[in-house]
This record gives structure tokens, C-alpha cells and sequence, in this order.
């Protein structure tokens, strides 16, 4: 037991030391366990290194190299503008576009690729008059749900994770997990930052619109239900900045409406037929190999233009393929070393199997608020096993509610994605926001494995 508990102190070590020292998490992980794996657990160097999970890396590689290339020429920009041009002037459902679009760009591989959306959507909602706060969480949902996504970073880390260990969580249910997580936090965040103030007025701008058309055939306002004055000085302020805006969507229509390239179009057939095939091969019980795919679209597109096929091989997302494989080569010497056992024989100890649940979902939410949540699904989904082998829980609900309470807490301006959300804002409202993200984010840590814990894990105990 001795050496089990040396070689649990090195791993938690290893994560304050690299934190503290700021350096890349998986090198010192991987040397760790190289070190901890001879001395420690006597296992052979080339025992540790099976340890290092290969499938893993094809679908980072896989995913990051196919949709490196879908951005490199064009294709997700040209995406982005025509969905922003469609939405017009009806800003009560600018947030849950913009929530949409970070999705779709947070499931092409890394969930902080959305991050483009936060130079976009937070002048945007200031020139609508949004508040930035509800803005800024329709971004960080966006991330979060995006991230599970069977093509994405936090998904392939999670469920790949979870099949190495023999548990078996379908990824499109992952998905589905964190999407309608999300959009229920979407949902919250529109009615406490003034979500129902957007929609009173656009009824108001629509209603000035329509008076405007009226006005223009019989020269008069039609009657209201308002004060005649104050209602005929608000409609023509309201007709008079409709115009304003329709000179401006204008130009901007203009320029955001330009044909896709050839390239582009067969980008967008590859990306459509990776989404098919993944579907309709879950659906038909088969699980879908989601990097090998990615390679044989990816390999299309690079045959259409080698040149940007090239320069997307620069783009692969190599430090996280070394970060996630040191993490998990290491959890594998303490598989193998029996310190999981050890920590499923603590688990069991807490009292009820919920209970211990709940627990270290908080630990996950907590942790990845400060830190890197990839890390901490890395390291974390193994570690809960335990629970799923002792205590009777279902181990596909036990790591989705994991995984989805280490995500949601990331608008914490602690962590990237809250620092870009406070850093993209004007200087005058950055302390507002600040202090609102570190509400939101840290009531996370709490309400977040509360409602998940009860609500995917609780019923399967019965």
C-alpha cells in the first residue's frame, strides 16, 4: 500500500508543480510515469509505454488535421458570415446563434477554437444593447456543449477514455449530455441578464416597421393602445434607427454574401459526410473509428489543395496529444500498480455510492475552474471507476455527469475561456463582468454536479 500512495502523491504533485511552474503538464507526466512505472510498480519500460493511448492520439490528430484544413481555406469563416447575416436585426436570438456557431466550431476538433467568436459577438451585442454578460455565457455554453461532441476534444477524451477502462458510454449520448446541459444554462443566463427585455424589443422594432409601411400609404400612424404623443415620438425614433440598421446590414449582407469556392464546396461535402457517417454508423450499432474518418476526408480535401492540405499539418494539435497521453500513461502504472483500487476501496468508504458521486464531480468542477479541464477529464474519468465497479452506479451516467461538471465552469475568468470573454469587452465593464463570471462559474462547481449527479445518476440506482 506504501508504494500506491507514494505513487498517488507524485501524480497529485505533478499537477500543482506543472500549474505552479506553468510548464506543459504531459512531458512531466510521461517521464513521471516512466520513473514511478520501473521503480515503483517494477514494470518494464516497454510495459509503460503500451500504456500510452494510441487510439487517442489517431482521433486528435484525425479531427484537428481534417477541420485545420476546413479553416485554413476559408470554409468555416465563410460559415460563420452568412449565419451572422441570415439573423438581421432580431437581437433576442443573437445569443442562442452565437451559442449555435460556438458549438459547431468548439465540435471541429478543440473547443477553444469558439474562442473566435468572442472578438465577433461581444461588439455585437454592445451595439444591440445585450448585456455582454449574457453574451458571453451563450459563448462559453457554446464551448462547452461543442466540446462533447463525438469530433471534438473533450468528447474524444471522455468517451475514449471510458472505452479503454471497458465502460461503455456512446459518444452521441456524451453529446447529448452536455447540449441539453447547456442549453438549459443558455436558457437560465437569457432570463437573469435580460433576455426578455430583447424580446419586447424586437416586438417594438417590428412593430415601428410595420408603422413605417403603413405610414408610407395613407401618411398616418395607426391607432394604439398609447399615449398618442410619446407613442409617435418612440415610433419615429424606433423607424429611424431600423434604417439606420438596414443601411448597415446592407453593406455587411453585401460583403458576407459571396459565392463559396469549389474548394470550399467539397470542403463542406466532406464535413457533411463525416457528420453522416458518424451518425448512421452509431445508429446502426457499429462504433465509428471518428479519426480514421476524419483521415479519409481529410485526404480528399488535401488531394483538392495540397498546398492548404500542407500548412494544415502545422495546425495538428500536438501539445494536447501529448498531454492527454501522459496523463493517461501514467493513470495506466497506477492501474497497474493497484493505487485505483486503493482510491475505488477509499471511494467506498464515504457512505452511499451518490454520495461519492456527487463528490468528485465537485472535485472535477472545482479543479477545472483553475486548471486545464482536459487534464482533469484525462485524469479523473479513470480515477472514477471505482465507483462504477463498487457501487452499483452506471458508469456511462457517472462519467458524462464527470465530464460535462468539468466543462461548465470554464466561463471562471480563472480559466482561458473567461479571461478572453473579460479581455473582449470594454475597459469600463470589465470588472462587472469579472465579478458576475466568478459568480456564475464557481456556483457551477456546486449546482452543476448537483443537477447532473441527480439527474443522470440518481435514476439508475433504482
Amino acid at each position: 500500500m506504501e508504494a500506491q500512495i507514494i505513487a498517488l502523491a507524485i501524480f497529485c504533485g505533478i499537477f500543482t508543480l506543472a500549474t505552479l511552474r506553468k510548464v506543459h503538464l504531459g512531458v512531466i507526466m510521461f517521464a513521471a510515469a516512466a520513473g514511478v512505472g520501473i521503480w515503483l510498480a517494477d514494470m518494464k519500460l516497454s510495459e509503460v509505454v503500451d500504456g500510452f493511448p494510441v487510439s487517442i492520439l489517431v482521433l486528435l490528430v484525425g479531427v484537428t488535421y481534417f477541420f485545420a484544413i476546413a479553416q485554413a481555406n476559408g470554409t468555416v469563416d465563410k460559415i460563420i458570415d452568412r449565419a451572422v447575416a441570415r439573423v438581421g436585426d432580431r437581437s433576442a436570438i443573437l445569443p442562442f446563434v452565437f451559442f449555435a456557431i460556438t458549438a459547431g466550431i468548439s465540435a471541429m476538433g478543440s473547443p477553444l477554437a469558439g474562442l473566435v467568436m468572442t472578438p465577433v459577438g461581444m461588439p455585437l451585442a454592445k451595439k444591440y444593447g445585450i448585456d455582454r454578460m449574457l453574451m458571453g455565457l451563450a459563448i462559453g455554453c457554446g464551448l462547452s456543449a461543442g466540446g462533447f461532441a463525438p469530433t471534438s476534444l473533450f468528447g474524444i477524451v471522455t468517451y475514449g477514455t471510458a472505452h479503454a477502462v471497458d465502460i461503455d458510454l456512446n459518444p452521441l449520448v456524451l453529446f447529448a449530455v452536455a447540449l441539453v446541459a447547456n442549453l438549459v444554462l443558455l436558457c437560465a443566463a437569457f432570463l437573469m441578464f435580460g433576455g426578455l427585455k430583447l424580446v419586447h424589443a424586437d416586438k417594438g422594432a417590428a412593430l415601428a416597421l410595420e408603422d413605417r409601411a403603413q405610414f408610407s400609404k395613407t401618411g398616418q400612424l395607426p391607432n394604439h393602445p398609447y399615449e398618442s404623443e410619446g407613442y409617435i415620438a418612440r415610433s419615429q425614433f424606433t423607424t429611424h434607427k431600423i434604417m439606420e440598421r438596414e443601411e448597415q446590414g446592407g453593406v455587411a449582407a453585401a460583403s458576407a454574401v459571396s459565392l463559396f469556392t469549389g474548394t470550399q464546396r467539397i470542403t463542406i461535402v466532406c464535413m457533411a459526410g463525416l457528420i453522416v457517417s458518424v451518425v448512421s454508423l452509431a445508429v446502426a450499432g457499429r462504433d465509428p473509428d471518428i479519426g480514421i474518418l476524419c483521415f479519409v476526408f481529410a485526404s480528399v480535401m488535401t488531394l483538392v489543395d495540397p498546398i492548404t492540405g500542407k500548412s494544415a499539418v502545422g495546425k495538428i494539435d500536438w501539445s494536447t496529444v501529448l498531454l492527454v497521453g501522459g496523463i493517461i500513461t501514467f493513470v495506466g502504472v497506477l492501474q497497474n500498480m493497484g493505487a485505483v483500487d486503493l482510491l475505488g476501496a477509499a471511494a467506498s468508504q464515504i457512505g452511499t455510492p451518490l454520495v461519492a458521486a456527487l463528490c468528485i464531480c465537485i472535485i472535477g468542477g472545482l479543479i477545472s475552474a483553475f486548471a486545464s479541464t482536459t487534464g482533469m477529464l484525462a485524469a479523473l474519468v479513470p480515477l472514477a471507476i471505482p465507483l462504477v465497479s463498487n457501487g452499483g452506479l452506471a458508469g456511462w451516467a457517472v462519467i458524462a455527469a464527470l465530464g460535462v461538471c468539468s466543462s461548465i465552469v470554464d466561463v471562471s475568468p480563472f480559466s482561458t475561456v473567461g479571461a478572453t470573454l473579460v479581455a473582449t469587452v470594454d475597459e469600463d465593464e470589465r470588472p462587472r463582468m469579472n465579478k458576475l463570471l466568478t459568480r456564475w462559474g464557481l456556483s457551477m462547481v456546486v449546482v452543476g454536479p448537483l443537477a447532473l449527479v441527480g439527474a443522470l445518476v440518481a435514476p439508475t440506482m433504482f
